[in-house]
């Protein structure tokens, strides 16, 4: 027996299996994390008006928690730009950025995504992470996208920051761009430049790291704060220390909807960086250990006094490229990243903002995904249309309700899906005995006074109906010598109490006209079962559940003659 299956759920389980010979790989991995954390978490860190620190506070939360409680060997749990604008906009409207109260609700808002994430792993709910379908994620990311671009441009440009919404802002800066700095945005332009370049190079390169360095270098060699240009400024460090937020229940109130959509958004990227890293050659991902091990990271943070954290997909690709082969490169990258804020903070008092806004700008490039934006509109016009409604939702709603709106869209086009199902007839290929579905180039034959139909999804109040309906339709299109109507069920893998009640309905007129009724293929166990609790079954009858058409029809209608199909 091995040691998952004596013990459930171990702690540190990246570590499983991996021999000290993998400490070196791991070490240079740590590195390089080390090197591509430093400034994205500044960076991150600065988008939501939260001093630096409080960014590396995060990550070091983050990687801890995950690697005590995760799976997945390569997975980077860190601050994250993609809900950063979210939930610091939310949290703006309840209390001051930079303020004690608006820190507080930032922890609270941690601990209630960890707690969420945390349970969501333990009741095992990774389908809430298939909840967005691919079109509502590239509008959502688009829209932070441009969230983030907008938010930044002052510090890139040299303006004053803006408040308020995407389009208020973007008339601040239109009536202020004859004051651009151009050392300001020289420096800023000559980052996203820089770190561009050395991604197409190699993804291995820390350009971030680079560019932010050689840019504070310059900052500070040619006294360029003295001139005009923006620099983090100093700031004590002071090591994190557990403590429990104590918010008002008022405030409580008003962040828990807040952690559900951000905990929603979290779940749907930490899925999709577990399926995408798996870890070893033929693992499989542990979907829900990692929304533990990102919850518990999340919960952790909180407890630091940070803010949310949430898995990240470049810097994961960065480590599993470079070969981790344990989450022991991400407490290498904490150990950095520490002794970075604990020795660097005078030099990183010099980091020009112009500078993180490059970084800013260049995740920003990076989420807004124009070849699957092409792809979806060269493809399919209405989820093209869902992906456009998604992200201007998002960039002119106020955040949360963009957020909500793009889960909503989602699960709306989900059910449109469902409902657009119809019923379709099933010919017979001619000398065999295969049933097809009416095709326009395919001539079948059917058989006197037998009706094949089929209905290809789960039979559910979305499109019980419409199966109603349609089933009526196509017995009455049938000519007077209908004897017997065959429902191919393969597709129907769920079946609920009102489809139930419908099915029960059309069995019940069918044997009422004297028309006999079989399913065949029913290969779902829910769906047997849902006949059988639901009443169904009794209607139908045992001996009219076939395991094909021909089955059936032999049995049923064996004198029945061959006619062309109509």
């Amino acid at each position: 027996m091995n040691n998952d299956e004596q013990k459930p759920w171990p702690l540190f389980r990246s570590f499983q299996g991996v021999g000290l010979d993998a400490i070196r790989f791991d070490l240079v991995a740590g590195l390089t994390l080390a090197a591509i954390a430093i400034p994205t978490q500044m960076a991150t860190a600065r988008l939501g008006g939260f001093a630096p620190e409080i960014g590396f506070f995060a990550f070091i939360a983050g990687s801890i928690a995950f690697a005590a409680f995760g799976s997945n060997r390569f997975l980077s749990s860190a601050a994250d730009s993609t809900i950063m604008p979210i939930f610091a906009g939310s949290l703006a409207l309840l209390a001051p950025v930079g303020l004690a109260d608006y820190s507080e609700l930032a922890a609270t808002l941690a601990l209630l995504v960890g707690l969420i994430l945390v349970l969501a792993g333990v009741f095992r709910a990774s389908w809430v992470a298939d909840l967005l379908s691919i079109p509502v994620v590239t509008g959502f990311l688009a829209g932070i996208a441009i969230h983030i671009a907008v938010s930044q441009a002052p510090a890139l440009l040299g303006l004053p920051g803006g408040e308020g919404e995407v389009f208020h802002r973007l008339a601040l800066i239109g009536h202020d761009i004859g004051k651009t700095d151009v050392l300001t945005l020289a420096i800023g332009v000559s980052c996203l430049a820089c770190i561009v370049l050395f991604e197409m190079i190699s993804p291995r390169i820390p350009g971030a790291l680079i560019a932010l360095a050689g840019a504070t270098f310059v900052v500070a060699h040619f006294h360029l704060e003295s001139r005009g240009v923006a620099v983090v400024g100093a700031f004590e460090f002071a090591p994190p220390h557990l403590a429990i937020p104590t918010p008002s229940l008022d405030d409580l109130t008003q962040v828990i909807g807040l952690a559900a959509i951000i905990s929603v958004i979290v779940m749907v990227q930490t899925a999709a960086t577990s399926r995408s890293f798996p870890g070893a050659p033929g693992e499989t991902p542990d979907i829900e250990r990692d929304f533990i091990g990102v919850g518990a990271g999340s919960a952790l943070a909180g407890l630091f006094g940070a803010f949310p954290v949430d898995a990240s997909p470049p810097s994961t690709a960065i480590v599993a490229e470079v070969g981790a082969r344990s989450q022991f490169a991400g407490l290498v990258a904490c150990a950095i990243v520490a002794a970075v804020a604990v020795y660097g903070a005078e030099l990183l008092a010099h980091v020009p903002e112009a500078a993180l806004a490059g970084v800013l700008l260049y995740v920003a490039g990076r989420i807004f995904r124009v070849p699957d934006m092409l792809d979806i509109g060269g493809k399919s016009k209405p989820e093209f249309a869902l992906f456009v409604v998604t992200m201007l939702g998002v960039v002119i709603l106020p955040v949360q309700i963009g957020v909500g709106l793009a889960i909503i869209l989602s699960l709306a086009h989900g059910v449109w899906m469902m409902t657009r199902t119809r019923l379709i007839e099933f010919d017979r290929l001619p000398g065999t005995s295969v049933w097809w579905p009416l095709e326009a180039d395919f001539t079948g034959e059917r058989l006197f006074g037998v009706l094949v139909v089929a209905f290809q999804a789960p039979l559910s109040f979305l499109n019980a109906y419409q199966f109603q309906h349609d089933m009526r339709a196509a017995i009455a299109r049938a000519d007077g010598g209908l004897r017997l109507v065959v429902l191919e069920a393969s597709g129907v893998v769920e079946i609920d109490f009102t489809a139930a009640r419908i099915l029960n309905d059309v069995i019940a007129r069918c044997r009422a006209r004297g028309v006999d009724f079989a399913i065949v293929r029913l290969e779902s166990v829910r769906a047997q079962e849902a006949l059988k609790s639901f009443g169904v079954m009794a209607t139908l009858g045992e001996d009219r559940l076939f395991h094909s058409v021909d089955e059936a029809t032999r049995k049923l209608a064996p004198e029945a003659a061959v006619m062309a199909s109509a």
